[in-house]
């Protein structure tokens, strides 16, 4: 994915001739952290693999607000590393409401319209590549479905978790989009930036650079989930508004996000926008766009139904007694507005995903999560 030449297992080298780390397989790249790379290259060098990767998963991106994990707790998680859970892992980095987000994303609204939109114009991909794919839960549901998928992040405690918890096959990189495009000039079917791409800058670079990986004659560019700046969101960022991205995707299906997941739980074929003024007044939007783009199909479930014969549990936001407990109150003024599983279930706590469970499954009261979830 990365257009650097491997100069050990542990590092690559750019065209100026400049060593990057490589820990446990995915490139550190990030241009205004050279000190940082620098550091960790060295301990690399020296067989400290644990103090490299305890220096670059204490790092993080310019929105961060929270807390920063200490070196003692990033040393016991890479010392305990897959003998912990994903919430575990998470824990120890301490993300905090991030955490909760990452954790329950499965049946988030908004992980669902990315799903939906995906679906919708499906052309039978063979490759994909997602920007800013945090700890890979589009790269999951796309490997599964035997697409070679390749993700980056600014954010390498991300993909390092995307690495061991999420999605172990997909090929990672972490760079800051903003500074830098280390990429290789490689066309992908599918390329995507999923409830992400309101916090990129520069936009028009940044949207110029994903254009060029759109695989010519077939490729689709999918964008989910850009926050409205018309619209009082919780979430920092450099939000856009309607006339704002009728200008920068003038040839695109544009789409209100929430309309997006009511269609998947309908299973029909979403609706676009007829014009920016019906994208006014929503809370954030959805598009795609590319040589490969039709007009969209009805989603029956290629990428919102999990794979059949797949382990079903009853959704963790479910208490014991089946009625939904917020992980927080910001988590339910987020995402409960939008929920598409009841207030009360009485599906069972586990099952097999199939014909049976596809309704469950399909308003996400029953998730398929990673193992060690």
């Amino acid at each position: 994915m990365i257009g650097f030449a491997a100069d050990t297992p542990h590092s690559v080298v750019d065209d100026a001739g400049r060593r990057w780390p490589v820990a446990d397989g995915i490139p550190f790249l990030r241009h205004g952290r050279e000190a940082l790379a620098a550091e960790a290259l060295a301990r690399l060098d020296a067989g400290d693999r644990e103090g490299a990767l305890a220096l670059l998963l204490a790092d993080q991106d310019a929105w961060w607000r929270g807390e920063t994990a200490g070196p003692a707790a990033l040393r016991e998680l890479v010392r305990r590393g897959t003998g912990l859970t994903l919430r575990e892992a998470m824990r120890l980095l301490s993300w905090g409401p991030v955490a909760d987000y990452f954790a329950h994303r499965w049946s988030d609204p908004t992980f669902l319209s990315g799903l939906a939109l995906v679906e919708a114009h499906w052309r039978e991909p063979a490759t994909a590549f997602e920007l800013a794919c945090g700890i890979g839960h589009h790269l999951r549901e796309w490997s599964r479905r035997g697409l070679r998928a390749a993700g980056a992040d600014v954010v390498f405690a991300k993909l390092w978790v995307a690495r061991h918890w999420v999605a172990p096959e997909a090929e990672l990189a972490c760079f800051d989009a903003g500074a830098s495009w280390p990429l290789a000039p490689r066309a992908y079917d599918l390329v995507a930036c999923h409830d992400a791409f309101y916090f990129l800058e520069p936009k028009p670079a940044i949207l110029a650079r994903l254009r060029e990986h759109v695989s010519p004659g077939k490729g689709v560019l999918a964008i989910s989930h850009v926050h409205n700046r018309d619209w009082p969101n919780l979430s920092s960022g450099s939000a856009m508004t309607a006339a704002e991205l009728t200008d920068a995707f003038p040839d695109a299906a544009l789409y209100e996000d929430a309309e997006l997941t009511r269609a998947l739980v309908e299973r029909r074929a979403p609706r676009e926008a007829a014009s920016p003024d019906d994208l006014a007044r929503v809370e954030a939007f959805s598009l795609a766009e590319g040589p490969g783009l039709a007009p969209a199909r009805p989603i029956t479930g290629r990428l919102a139904l999990p794979p059949e014969g797949s382990a079903l549990r009853r959704n963790p936001l479910y208490a014991e007694d089946g009625t939904v407990s917020w992980p927080s109150e910001r988590y339910a003024r987020e995402y409960g507005p939008h929920a598409t599983y009841p207030a009360r279930t009485d599906c069972p706590e586990r099952a097999t995903a199939g014909a049976a469970t596809a309704a469950w499954a399909l308003r996400r009261e029953m998730v398929d999560l990673p193992e060690r979830w």
